[in-house]
């Protein structure tokens, strides 16, 4: 008879009562595995963040033999659904056999025109990935993002922007045994573990791809030659009349991540939102700045769009080879009920590509993961940690 082994189990608790919720979900997930838990990451909403830490105070302490990192959310993600807005709390519990598990917590502090972060962990030739929640209201993610290369080399970082219901000052995080009402808290793993990053962006392409030939900061100013705002009007004015809606709720552009492919199609792009236009210099403006000579593409989302991305992404994944075992996902807190009228589409999506697997994560308020190689913030993504068998 064949002995079915669990490196990876969740759990998910429903409830007022936040404590007795930590304590369900937490056991939930240690008691799925068959051996012991190496690494915890469990995930709280709840509206007074006072409960919120005393919840996961008591989290912390059912395994204290384990690694164990958690979060506030304004939602959690466990049991293959996803619950918004509600008391929950969801748990994720790992057998990571000889991989090493380093937990860290980040400050950020100013000096003179930037600021400096420390409690950086150590950093090995084997490091294979590292898991952050951040408070987004203190600590300067995008900019530590943005700057990890220099830091931290290729190491792939993936997580989220922690929240709670109340916002600033609500949000909570959690590293053995400690509670942080700021900065960034996480894991970096080391060893022998297999492990993939998925990025699903969800946006589909509109119109040709142009090369920045002008811009300043994080305008652009010229496509192609042409005014920026010209080249979008003419896009534009091309669609039907549902691609317009979709311009009309929420443009994006990409850009592109490799400047040398033959064609650039959905998923080669960096994606980034368009925060407006200056008709007087006929430009266009985005949420980052792009260097002339880049080739970037306008885009749009919507939740056909956003299913199919993800399903294409998972499929691809698991095409790839290799059994998977478990899953952590941080699903943008305006996915969800919000783009696909259900707060259970994401967990459902890796529950029927990745298989009936340990699965967790929660509602962010940002995404952190990395495309094309490099780490980046997203917005309204599904950023996933997978964990396959070593072959």
């Amino acid at each position: 008879m064949a002995v079915i082994t669990s490196r990876f189990a969740d759990g998910l608790a429903v409830g007022p009562n936040l404590v007795e919720s930590a304590e369900s979900a937490i056991r939930q997930a240690v008691e799925g595995l068959s051996g012991p838990a190496d690494l915890v990451c469990f995930f709280i909403c709840g509206e007074d963040p006072d409960d919120v830490a005393r919840a996961g105070q008591r989290a912390m302490q059912l395994v204290p033999e384990a690694a164990v990192i958690g979060c506030s959310a304004t939602g959690v993600i466990g049991d293959a659904q996803g619950v918004e807005l509600s008391p929950a709390v969801s748990a994720w519990a790992a057998s990571l056999g000889e991989a090493r598990v380093t937990t860290f917590a980040l400050e950020s502090l100013r000096a003179e025109d930037r600021f400096v972060v420390i409690g950086l962990p150590e950093r090995d030739p084997d490091d294979r990935v590292a898991i952050m929640l951040a408070d987004p209201y203190t600590f300067p993610t995008d900019a530590f993002i943005e700057h990890s290369g220099e830091v931290l080399g290729a190491l792939p970082i993936i997580g989220g922007l922690a929240n709670g219901l109340r916002g600033r000052g609500s949000v909570r995080l959690f590293a053995d045994g400690e509670v942080y009402d700021e900065g960034a808290i996480g894991v970096l793993l080391s060893g022998p573990i297999q492990i993939s990053t998925v990025v699903s962006q969800g946006c589909r392409p509109i119109g040709p791809t142009m090369i920045v030939t002008a811009a300043e900061d994080n305008l652009l100013l010229e496509l192609a030659g042409q005014p920026a705002l010209a080249r979008l009007e003419d896009i534009v004015s091309s669609l039907d009349e549902d691609d317009r809606e979709l311009v009309a709720s929420g443009l994006q552009i990409g850009v592109a991540m490799d400047e040398y492919a033959e064609r650039h199609e959905r998923g080669d792009f960096l994606i980034r939102g368009v925060l407006g236009i200056d008709p007087e210099r006929e430009a266009v403006a985005i949420g980052d700045v792009v260097e002339v000579g880049r080739t970037v593409r306008f885009q749009v989302r919507d939740a056909e769009t956003a299913d199919e991305d993800l399903y294409e992404l998972l499929d691809a994944h698991v095409e790839g080879g290799g059994r998977v075992d478990g899953a952590l996902l941080f699903s943008c807190n305006g996915r969800g009920s919000a783009m696909f009228g259900t707060p259970d589409h994401d967990a459902l999506a890796l529950r029927d590509t990745l298989g009936p697997i340990g699965i967790a994560g929660f509602f962010a308020a940002g995404e952190v993961g990395p495309v094309g190689g490099v780490n980046h913030v997203h917005g309204f993504t599904a950023s996933v940690l997978v964990f396959s068998s070593m072959s």
